[in-house]
């Protein structure tokens, strides 16, 4: 999620091949919620620099803030780009006071950190049992420098000893694309996204496909019975439209959307417009939804860029949600509302101006391994 290249890299050999699951029918998985049990957390160690042009230098030090507090509630699976940056990481994180007991760091090649997009979607399938659903990453749709991302599924397959299952377009057979910062589940078979990412000419990722081509595709691989299509997601945002950034579940029947209530921001009608289609959309149980509005912090700039700065970003862990903070006014209502969305986990703000920089922050960066259904 930043336009700043990098160079390609090699293919990683040494490992054994993932086991690649048979495709699935409907009903037969199911996409758990973010809130519910983990294993473990998947993150990237930051290596690129021009991924944050000029404001590299503390970028690790956040990521091991991140791991000292998600470490308190579950394994943290770190991906380093080298033997070199491992070493660094491990340096910053004892610095930092992360237990090395509950962090586990791999040698895994990568473009980008943003391993919400790269790394898989863990589901459970039909006996209770964790598979990873990997699907095809094309860098948004605007990055060429993307091959060692798309390899991360694979990656993070052996490494989990779980199974991995290949998406298929059901139309010509190749593989599905799809990012899972454009995703959003409460857990039972309802799903969030936008026409933005998936239907506008912008950015394709599946080309030919349309609304129900999609629709099809979450069900079969996800076990979504009702899939909710909001408009735009929030400005800056260069995936075009990603649902993490504006629209969030945080239990069956309650979202929580980023609301801009500043009327010349042009994100304030985006915002109107998807809390319009929220209050008309039902669930897979054919309920009706509840909205809590998150505030948006004030426009975050660099170098004249907007940013794309929501709190809607958070990432909800075993006992915890961590939250972007922009040293903003609206930091205390939106970590406010988050606990209270929230009432049996600690709530922690991380600081993210510099991370959002590199064109995302905690949710973005972070994907969770669930744990097995007993």
């Amino acid at each position: 999620m930043s336009p700043r290249p990098a160079k390609p890299g090699r293919k990683r050999r040494g490992a054994s091949r993932a086991a690649i699951a048979p495709q699935h029918p409907v009903g037969a998985v199911r996409w758990p919620a973010e809130w519910e049990p983990h294993d473990a957390t998947w993150i990237a160690w930051p290596h690129h620099e021009p991924d944050w042009p000029g404001k590299f230098g503390p970028i690790p030090w956040v990521y091991a803030e991140i791991a000292r507090v998600l470490s308190r509630h579950e394994r943290v699976e770190i991906l380093c780009q080298s033997t070199s940056v491992r070493s660094q990481a491990r340096r910053i994180l004892d610095a930092h006071g992360v237990p090395r007991r509950r962090t586990r760091l791999h040698r895994c090649p990568t473009d980008r950190v943003w391993l919400r997009d790269s790394a898989p979607t863990g589901i459970h399938d039909a006996t209770g049992a964790v598979q990873w659903v990997d699907w095809g990453f094309t860098g948004w749709a605007k990055y060429r420098n993307h091959s060692r991302d798309a390899r991360v599924g694979a990656f993070v397959a052996r490494a989990s000893g779980l199974g991995r299952r290949t998406p298929l377009r059901h139309d010509t057979g190749s593989h599905a694309v799809l990012e899972g910062g454009g995703i959003e589940t409460d857990g039972r078979g309802t799903m969030l996204v936008t026409e933005e990412w998936l239907l506008s000419r912008k950015q394709v990722r599946n080309r030919g496909f349309g609304r129900d081509d999609y629709e099809r595709l979450f069900a079969a691989h996800l076990g979504i019975r009702r899939t909710i299509w909001l408009g735009e997601g929030c400005v800056g945002d260069d995936t075009h439209g990603h649902i993490d950034d504006i629209a969030r579940f945080a239990a069956p029947g309650l979202v929580l959307l980023a609301h801009e209530r500043d009327t010349a921001d042009p994100n304030h009608r985006r915002s109107v417009e998807n809390l319009r289609r929220l209050r008309l959309a039902r669930d897979a149980h054919g309920h009706g939804l509840a909205i809590w509005t998150l505030p948006f912090p004030r426009a975050v700039t660099m170098n004249g860029q907007r940013l794309p700065a929501s709190y809607a970003n958070f990432y909800v862990a075993n006992g915890v949600v961590i939250v972007p903070t922009f040293n903003d006014p609206a930091d205390r209502e939106a970590l406010e509302t988050i606990a209270r969305a929230f009432p049996r986990r600690e709530v922690v703000g991380i600081h993210a101006v510099d991370l959002v920089w590199g064109l995302g922050t905690l949710h973005c960066l972070t994907q969770q391994q669930p744990a097995a259904r007993r």
